[in-house]
């Protein structure tokens, strides 16, 4: 099941189609029947969370709590209960994706949410991109999500 909590209020979202976005891209990922959390919120509380959790004293896009916090790139979490087909979370700041379309060219809030929907939750499955070796790895997972959930 996929949960979506919106507490923020600046900006309109499209939880219905984040609900369906974040369904195609774990459903072609084979975790169709795993939970994930996504929570849509502001500046002010996704730095709380960089901060504690990064020790990174400013606001960010997104955050990716995993529940697996092991899984190596392209491995299946091990399941031993209902409880375990868990993703993780994802935090969301609708106030800083909107405040970054102004650096991409005709690129809308939804867009630029569904992309990060991608890059969040592949990081909840043990791909990363801090290095060369892996970003490239995470990067042609990314593109290949990304031409499923063109709508």
């Amino acid at each position: 099941m996929i949960t979506i909590k919106n507490t923020q209020r600046s900006h309109t979202v499209d939880t219905e189609h984040i609900q369906k976005t974040a369904q195609i891209i774990i459903t072609e990922l084979g975790y169709q029947d795993f939970d994930l959390g996504i929570w849509l919120t502001t500046n002010k509380t996704i730095h709380s969370y960089n901060k504690m959790y990064r020790k990174k004293n400013k606001p960010t896009d997104i955050l990716s709590f995993p529940y697996h916090p092991n899984l190596e790139p392209g491995e299946k979490p091990t399941v031993h209960d209902e409880e375990d087909k868990n993703l993780g979370d994802l935090i969301i700041s609708v106030e800083f994706v909107h405040d970054l379309l102004k650096l991409y060219k005709d690129i809308t809030l939804q867009e630029r949410i569904d992309t990060l929907l991608i890059h969040g939750i592949c990081h909840l499955l043990g791909y990363s991109h801090y290095d060369e070796d892996n970003d490239k790895i995470m990067s042609a997972l990314e593109k290949k999500l990304a031409k499923k959930i063109s709508f």
